[in-house]
């Protein structure tokens, strides 16, 4: 199916780049205006930078400037010199997408100054770098006005630590930067969100976005982060900030939430709300909150099995959204502590929305030797085939596998041999699975593979750098690029 949603990572650093990698060496290939796949199957860089065409609106939340064509959101990270506190510098490159898929030449940069948000919490004044750093995790695009524009919702800590019953910390609080037919504008100050007087002291945390009630319009939800309640706010919003309604009957929970995708042909879906326990390398336990059109997710939840991979999708073609929870290979490393029950490790196992009974899936094992305690990576829903049934899209330690049914397909891109002057370990050089969405409008799934060079990457899945934007399952890309890891001020 195409209603896919893509990754979403705003990250921060001081200028767009896309641009080569250091070291890149011979299997770089040339550079083409748009990107695209080298004979030797690296992607190339694009050699130039223009901005989007002017949209006249769209029902889709990954479309930023409202053109129809759906758009590619990619973490950039810049490390940058000892003195900061972190290291590195993170902003969002948005990657804009064209009639015939993703145009790697089209494109935008945002961070913390562009997006108009306050500074954070705890900011050392001498550290300038720290001041534009935003997490992936805290932001979510969405059409919170409905106008036809996305919109950038950053959640961001700001100002001292202050108590509420027995929490103190410091308020966390979504921004929304408003879109427009350019993509989201540059420089206007953030607009905070109004939550509801149960959870305006402390904000809230684990912002995610949805239609719940299923009535077309963009939701948000996350928890308050005084633990009194998750807290559901509905569209549209006002230019203020102010939802149509809240609600706070569902419970809080000590965990993340995972939101079903938002139909991107703007056909009223309610979605789903899963509730992902805390997990410190064990696969933790999850709750499903069934969509209820009308009304939001159902206040009882349902408990599922423990897994730390998940993906919303129809996968088995009957036209209900179901759900999969699966083991992402990770392990909790202290003696003892690094099993799991039979049937937690190594499965996936698709819960239906018909109600029907659970489905378990073995995943595909780890080769000799390669397995670590930080697991391979997360599960993806992806259609390739345009036949309507979701396969699965499955980490494993040398790429991808899709599962779909009973038929499994390998898909794998290969980084580097050398990167940023190292020769790249040849068990780290496989790229991970980052999504899938339909591009090109064709009715099929692109799937979303990247890499990065370095432990980051090779441990965690993070700080990715090359891009393949594949066709389908084949070993041909639509396109591929390489961000830049280094950008300077």
């Amino acid at each position: 199916m195409t209603s896919r949603s893509t990754p979403h990572a705003l990250a921060v650093c001081a200028a767009l780049a896309l641009v080569p990698l250091a070291g890149c060496g011979p299997e770089g290939g040339d550079a083409s205006s748009k990107g695209g796949t080298s004979a030797a199957g690296q992607p190339s860089v694009p050699t130039e930078s223009r901005a989007p065409d002017r949209g006249k609106g769209s029902k889709d939340p990954d479309d930023l400037n409202g053109d129809g064509h759906r758009d590619l959101v990619v973490p950039l990270t810049a490390k940058r010199d000892t003195n900061t506190v972190d290291g590195s510098d993170e902003r969002a490159g948005a990657v804009y997408g064209s009639a015939k898929g993703l145009d790697p030449a089209t494109r935008a940069v945002y961070g913390r100054g562009d997006l108009g948000l306050p500074e954070p919490a705890a900011n050392p004044p001498v550290d300038a770098g720290r001041s534009e750093s935003l997490s992936e995790k805290d932001v979510v695009t969405a059409d919170l006005d409905g106008d036809g524009f996305s919109d950038i919702v950053s959640t961001v800590t700001v100002g001292e630590s202050v108590e509420d019953g027995n929490i103190s910390a410091s308020p966390s609080v979504p921004h929304v930067t408003w879109g427009g037919p350019g993509g989201p504008g540059k420089g206007a100050k953030a607009t905070p969100v109004r939550l509801p007087e149960s959870a305006s002291k402390l904000g809230v945390t684990s912002v995610v976005r949805g239609d719940f009630d299923g009535d077309g319009h963009h939701d948000l939800a996350g928890f308050a982060q005084n633990q009194s309640s998750m807290v559901l706010l509905y569209g549209p919003f006002t230019r203020g900030g102010e939802p149509k309604r809240a609600d706070t009957s569902l419970p809080w929970t000590d965990g993340d939430l995972v939101a079903d995708d938002i139909d991107p042909t703007g056909k009223a879906r309610a979605t789903s709300l899963l509730v992902h326990g805390i997990s410190d390398g064990e696969q933790a336990p999850n709750t499903l909150h069934l969509a209820r059109r009308g009304t939001g997710p159902s206040v009882e939840g349902r408990k599922l099995r423990g897994g730390n991979a998940h993906a919303f999708g129809d996968f088995d073609g009957d036209g209900q959204r179901d759900v999969a929870v699966g083991d992402d290979g990770s392990r909790n490393d202290e003696p003892g502590e690094g099993t799991e029950p039979g049937n937690v490790d190594g499965k996936l196992t698709v819960y239906p929305g018909s109600g029907g009974a659970p489905v378990a899936h073995e995943l595909p094992e780890a080769p000799k030797g390669a397995s670590t305690p930080y697991g391979p990576g997360p599960v993806a829903a992806a259609d390739p085939d345009g036949d309507g049934r979701d396969g699965i899209l499955v980490a494993t330690y040398e790429g991808a596998t899709l599962i779909d049914g009973d038929k499994r397909t390998q898909v794998t891109r290969q980084g580097p041999e050398e990167a940023d002057g190292a020769k790249t370990p040849k068990k780290w050089r496989h790229a991970r699975p980052a999504g899938a969405a339909d591009f090109d409008g064709d009715g099929k799934d692109e799937l979303i593979m990247n890499w990065g060079s370095g432990t980051s990457f090779g441990l965690y899945g993070e700080q990715p750098t090359h891009w393949w934007i594949t066709d389908g399952t084949t070993s041909r890309d639509k396109t591929s690029f390489i961000t830049a890891k280094f950008v300077t001020d």
